[in-house]
Parts: C-alpha cells; structure tokens; sequence
C-alpha cells in the first residue's frame, strides 16, 4: 500500500518549481532548496565551485550582510545547513512556522543577488575555509583521504564523477572573481531549482510565500546538461596501497553500480546490504562475530544519477591480525553471493531494513522535505516518496543475485588498503605482549593471595 502524504506542486513564470506538503501535526515548517548543480557539473579546471558556493552562500548578500543569514535564522528558533554532492546542492531550514517568510526572504535575496557580496575579500576568505576544511576533514585524518583515491581509479581521467566535491585546491587557487561569478551567473537561477516547503502552512499560503519572495527573479539561461557519465562494470583489479600511521589496518573496495532509479541499482543496494548490513550482515557474522578478524565492517550503495552509481566495502582488521586476512574473506563473500545468491528470508531482511531506514527519514518535516527536493529535482516526480517502499519490495532475489554477478565482483573492483609503518605494528606487538606478561603476573599474584 504506498504511503499518503499529500504533495502539490507549481511551477512560477520564471522556471522555479515549488513543492508543499501541509503538515499540520506540529507548527513547525522546513524550507528546502536544491540546485541542479554539484561536482558532477564541474568542467575541468573549474572542479570545487559547486562546494566553494555551499560556503559563499552563508557570506551575505544585497540586503543580508555577512554572517546574518545564521544569525537571523537562528534567532528565530531555525536549524540550518547545506551540503554539496556529485549531483546536486542544497540549503535547508527548519524553524517555528511563523518564521517561514523570513526563510524564504534569505533564501531569495542570496538566490537573486548573491553576487554583490561575492567580492576578491570574501572568496579569499572562503577559499581559505575551504583548504582548512581539506586539511582537517582529508588530509589529517586517518583514512580521510579514501574516497578520493577510490574514485580516481574507479572511473577515468575526465569522468564526471573522478573528482571529489571539495575539489582541487590548485583550480580554486587559479579561479578569478570572474571565474567564481560567471559559475554562479550559470547554474544559480530560479529555473534550475527545486523550493519544496513542508510543515504547518496550507498549500495556497505556501505557493502565495514563494511567488512573493521568489516570482521577481529572471529566469537564467538554460543551463549546460551535465556531462554524461554513462559507464559499464569495471572489469579489471585496480589498487592503492597506503602505508600510513592509522589506528588500524584498513580495506575499502569500491565497485561501479547500476545508476539511480532503476530496479539494478535497488537490487544492487540489498546485495551490499545482505553483506554489511547491520549486525545480522553476512560479513559481520562471518568476519566480527565468528572468525574475530575484522573489529567491523560496513559498506552500501551510493546511488547518482550521471550513468552510474558507485558502492563500497570496508573491513577494518582486529589487532594482530594481517590485512589480507580480512580481504581474503571479503572477496570470498563477494564470490559466494555473486553464484550463490541470498535467501527469501535474508532478502526480507535487507527489505524491512531499507523500509524502516525511509519511514524514519520522511517523519520529520525536514526529512521529507529534502527527499521531495531530491525526487522532483533529479526525478522529475515528487510524489516517489510515496511510491518509494513499493519499488523497493518488488525487487526479487533472483535480481539481487543477477546484478551482483555483473556489479558486485572480485575481479571488477578498485581498492585502497591502508596499512601501519612496520615499525608500529612491531611496537604495537610487543606492546600486547608485555600487557599480556603483565595480565598473566597479576593473576598469578592475585591467585597466590588467595
């Protein structure tokens, strides 16, 4: 039976679409905004802009002065936050329904006018931001940098998604003012956006807020249509291995999935998740409960639209256990769903997971808000989250096992391992074995008290 909640859409005379959903059960309301922009649209060269704007947006803009887009939120009782993904970018608020015209009225003053504050002062500043972000989110933290070396093996050079969304610090250092406004000028506009409002506010009052704030802005040049990322299996082994003062010994593989919206990319989704998912996961049981090599496991699928999708694996070793152990044992286990397939009963578990996982999302004003955003910008249709379970339940085993024995391989993947200095693991051994001569000491002192 698909689920009920009620959506309702326009379209304003300068291209933005507008999605409500009225929600009456708490007088909250959240205000979500995705553009058709991310890393994926990037040109060579011009690679991190998408996330560079993720940080100028908060910086002020004609009639909000720097740093008073939180504050005013804020004050008014609001939780807010954006992100930058391969596909998209998107703002977000949630706050006492009596705030929604001041939301909307930010929301639109940086949408229309965001490029009077946007001066060398401000990037520099936010440039500046974005390379500590770097440093601390990738290069200083153990494994940070993972995803990074995953996809520029998994896809090749040029490929859309072959760059992460921070980008490279080298194309942000080279970017002009003009560089930075003409990215801006191309891809900001109210007719490549999705504004979807979702909580305590009727349908007709929502649509008159949103042309109010929004309907005096131009329309933007239709946009470039992002490159096509359309892409096969991989069908060769691809490694990285690092050598690196971690806290333990790693392995991450990554595979190239079906692309999103499809029932392959469903099927392919429960097939990593038969595998790591939860406590009940094939990998966990063999790897963390039974054999006590890996300390954990996790992994799923990361859906995109651009041709492809992407999933992972990650095992991390137990102490004194050698790295190759744990992957041995992932790609016996990748081998074994891929011929074998999984059972009824696994395949309604991974079900009544993915089920769960989406009922919880959309509880919240806000979580629902962003997955309408989602669906009607990428999709075209609003209304998937309520037909969203059903895709899910039709998938069969048969075609889990199907699109893991194209997808999900040994020999159709890319990995990075990351492995201590000799030195620390020596140091860490003897380590373990002076603690273990210590234990031993004081059990035997404490036997002899006895």
């Amino acid at each position: 039976m698909p689920l009920t909640y009620p959506i309702a859409e326009q379209t304003l005379d300068n291209g933005l679409r507008v999605v409500v959903s009225s929600d009456k059960a708490v007088p909250i309301v959240a205000v979500n905004l995705w553009y058709d922009v991310g890393s994926r649209h990037e040109p060579p060269g011009l690679t991190g802009f998408a996330h560079l704007f993720e940080h100028l947006m908060f910086q002020g803009s004609r009639n909000v002065e720097s740093g008073q887009h939180f504050s005013l939120l804020e004050t008014a009782g609001a939780s807010l936050n954006a992100s930058t993904f391969f596909d998209r970018t998107n703002y977000f608020e949630s706050l006492p329904s009596g705030g929604l015209d001041l939301a909307l009225w930010l929301e639109a003053d940086r949408m229309g006018y965001l490029l009077d504050a946007v001066n060398q002062e401000n990037l520099d500043n936010q440039r500046d931001v974005v390379k500590e972000e770097k440093r601390q989110s990738y290069d200083n933290r153990p494994y940070g940098d993972s995803y990074e070396r995953l996809v520029r093996l998994l896809f090749p050079e040029g490929h859309p998604y072959a760059h992460m969304t921070i980008g490279s610090m080298e194309d942000l250092d080279a970017a002009a003012l003009e560089d930075v406004h003409a990215f801006f000028r191309k891809y900001y506009g109210p007719n490549n956006a999705v504004l979807t409002i979702v909580g305590d506010v009727t349908e007709q009052d929502a649509f008159d807020a949103a042309k109010r704030y929004f309907g005096h802005l131009p329309a933007i040049p239709q946009p470039p249509a992002a490159p096509d990322g359309t892409i096969g299996p991989l069908t060769e082994v691809l490694r990285d291995d690092v050598v690196e003062d971690v806290p333990s010994d790693l392995v991450t593989m990554m595979f190239r999935l079906p692309v999103d919206g499809t029932p392959e990319l469903d099927a392919a989704a429960l097939a990593l998740d038969v595998l790591a998912a939860g406590q009940s996961g094939r990998l966990n049981r063999r790897l963390v409960r039974d054999e006590q090599i890996a300390q954990s496991v996790s992994g799923g699928a990361l859906p995109l639209i651009g041709g492809v999708s992407f999933g992972t694996l990650t095992g991390i070793a137990s102490a004194d256990v050698d790295l190759q152990e744990v992957e041995d044992a992932l790609l016996e286990e990748i081998e074994k769903l891929a011929e074998n397939g999984i059972t009824e009963e696994e395949l309604l578990t991974v079900q009544a997971q993915a089920e769960r996982d989406w009922l919880e999302q959309l509880a919240s004003c806000s979580g629902r808000a962003d997955e309408i955003s989602h669906h009607a910008l990428l999709f075209g249709d609003p209304n998937r989250i309520n037909t969203r379970i059903d895709q899910l339940r039709a998938v069969t085993a048969e075609q889990v096992q199907q699109v893991a024995a194209q997808w999900i391989r040994a020999d159709g993947r890319v990995q990075v391992t990351y492995r201590r200095p000799a030195e620390d693991v020596d140091a860490a051994a003897e380590r373990s074995e002076s603690s273990a001569a210590g234990a031993k000491a004081a059990a035997e002192t404490a036997g002899e008290q006895e």
